[in-house]
C-alpha cells in the first residue's frame, strides 16, 4: 500500500520496538484466530467419533461460534476509548486460552456452546482490536500504515491449528487435545500481552494528523459491497474446500493437510500484498487478490485432481488473507481516530455474507447434488465484487471531491 509520510511531530521508534509490536500482532492472531476459533475445524471429526457429538450439534456449535464473533464485532463498534479497547484486547487473550482448554473438560453441549460463543468473540481481539492498536502505534511513531506482517499470523494460526491435531492424534484423546492446545496457547499469549504497548492518552502527532477523512458516500457503499462479495467467496470456499478434497481417493482422510496448505499460502503473502499495493495502488492490488480468490474457487469447481486441488487451496489462503489485510488497512487510514471501530463496521458486512452464503450454498448443493453450483455462485459474486471495485469514484474522500469541484 502506498507509503504515508510521517507527521512532523510524530515520535520515532526503533526497528526493534516495531518488530516487537508486529510480533505481538502475529502472536495474537495465532492464539485467538488459529487456536480459539479455527482449532474446532480439525477437531470436530474427533469429537464426533470419541465424544459422540452429533452432526447437528457440531453445526450448531459452528454457528454459535460465529455468533460470538459478530457480537464481539458489534461491541468494538461501540467502544470509542483507546485505553478501553486495549484492556478488552488483553481480556480476550486470556479468554482465548481458557475457552480452548475448557472444551476438553466437559461433554455438555450447552457448556460447549457457551465456550464456542466466547471463543468466537476472542477472534476480534486480534483481527480488529489488535490491528487497530497497531495502526495507532504505527501512526504515532511515523511508520508506514500496513498490516501485511501481522496478518501473516492468521496464516500461521491456520497452520498451527492443522498441525497440532496431526501431532497429537496418536497420543491424546479428544479431551487431551483441547486441553493441551489451550496450554500451548500460553506460548502466544505472553508476547501478545507484553509486546502490544498501551496506547498514549493523546497522540503526539497532534489532532490534525489524526483527523478522519471520510470517503464519499458512493465510494463507501461500493467498497462495503465489494467486501460483502469477498465474504461470500471466502466462506463458501472455507465451507467446502475440505469436503471436496475428502472425495479425492488420493487425499481421503487428509483434510487437515489441505487446511495446512491454506495456512502456508496465507503466511508469506499478506506482507507481499503490501508491496504489490505500494507499486500498483490499493484498489488495483485488491482487484488482483479478488481475481486470485475467484480463480481458486473455479479450480475447486472444475478439478478433481490432487495437485490442482492443493494449488487451489494455496491460492485461497494467499488471496483471502490479502483481501482482509488490505481492506482493513485502507479503512484504518481513512479513520485514524478510531480505526478499530471503523474496521468493525466493515467486518459486519463481511460477517453478514458469512451468515447468508452458507445457507444459500446448502440449498444449491441439495438441489444439484454437488458442491459445484455453490462454488460457481460464489465465483459469480466475486466477479460482482470486482465490478464494485472498478466502479469506485476516483475521488475517494469528501475533501478530495470538494477540492476537485
Amino acid at each position: 500500500m502506498s507509503s504515508i509520510a510521517a507527521p512532523p511531530t510524530a515520535t520515532t521508534a526503533t526497528d526493534r520496538e516495531a518488530a516487537k509490536v508486529m510480533a505481538a500482532g502475529i502472536a495474537s492472531m495465532v492464539l485467538t484466530v488459529g487456536l480459539a476459533r479455527f482449532l474446532y475445524t480439525p477437531l470436530l471429526p474427533v469429537m464426533q467419533e470419541q465424544a459422540h457429538l452429533s452432526v447437528t450439534g457440531g453445526g450448531w456449535l459452528a454457528t454459535i461460534n460465529y455468533a460470538g464473533y459478530m457480537t464481539g464485532t458489534l461491541l468494538i463498534a461501540a467502544i470509542g476509548d483507546l485505553r478501553t479497547r486495549f484492556l478488552f484486547y488483553r481480556a480476550l487473550l486470556v479468554i482465548a486460552v481458557i475457552t480452548t482448554a475448557a472444551m476438553g473438560l466437559t461433554t455438555s453441549l450447552v457448556a460447549w456452546a457457551v465456550l464456542r460463543f466466547f471463543a468466537g468473540m476472542t477472534a476480534v481481539g486480534a483481527l480488529l482490536l489488535g490491528t487497530g492498536l497497531m495502526l495507532a502505534w504505527l501512526r504515532h511513531h511515523g511508520r508506514r500504515l500496513e498490516l501485511g506482517v501481522p496478518f501473516g499470523g492468521l496464516g500461521l494460526g491456520i497452520v498451527v491449528s492443522g498441525l497440532l491435531p496431526m501431532a497429537m492424534a496418536f497420543r491424546l484423546d479428544w479431551s487431551g487435545e483441547w486441553i493441551a492446545s489451550g496450554l500451548f496457547g500460553i506460548v502466544f499469549l505472553i508476547p501478545a500481552w507484553i509486546w502490544m504497548p498501551m496506547p498514549p492518552q493523546a497522540d503526539a502527532a497532534g489532532p490534525a494528523a489524526l483527523a478522519d477523512t471520510p470517503p464519499v458516500a458512493r465510494w463507501m457503499a461500493l467498497f462495503v459491497a465489494a467486501y460483502f462479495c469477498a465474504g461470500v467467496g471466502y466462506v463458501v470456499s472455507a465451507t467446502f474446500i475440505v469436503a471436496l478434497v475428502a472425495h479425492l481417493p488420493a487425499l481421503r482422510g487428509m483434510g487437515n493437510l489441505v487446511w495446512v496448505v491454506v495456512g502456508l499460502g496465507a503466511i508469506p503473502t499478506a506482507p507481499l500484498w503490501d508491496r504489490v499495493a505500494r507499486r500498483t495502488g490499493d484498489i488495483r492490488a485488491l482487484l488482483a487478490a479478488f481475481a486470485l480468490l475467484t480463480l481458486s474457487i473455479a479450480i475447486g469447481a472444475t478439478t478433481r485432481g490432487v495437485a490442482l486441488s492443493l494449488v487451489g487451496a494455496a491460492l485461497y489462503g494467499c488471496s483471502f488473507n490479502g483481501i482482509t489485510s488490505m481492506t482493513l488497512t485502507i479503512i484504518g487510514r481513512l479513520y485514524p481516530r478510531n480505526p478499530s471501530k471503523a474496521m468493525a463496521r466493515m467486518t459486519i458486512s463481511f460477517g453478514a455474507a458469512q451468515i447468508i452464503a452458507p445457507a444459500v450454498s446448502g440449498y444449491i448443493a441439495a438441489l444439484t447434488g454437488s458442491y459445484d453450483g455453490a462454488l460457481w455462485m460464489a465465483a459469480a459474486v466475486m466477479v460482482t465484487g470486482m465490478a464494485c471495485l472498478l466502479l469506485l469514484p476516483r475521488r475517494r474522500t469528501q475533501a478530495a471531491a470538494e477540492a476537485a469541484a
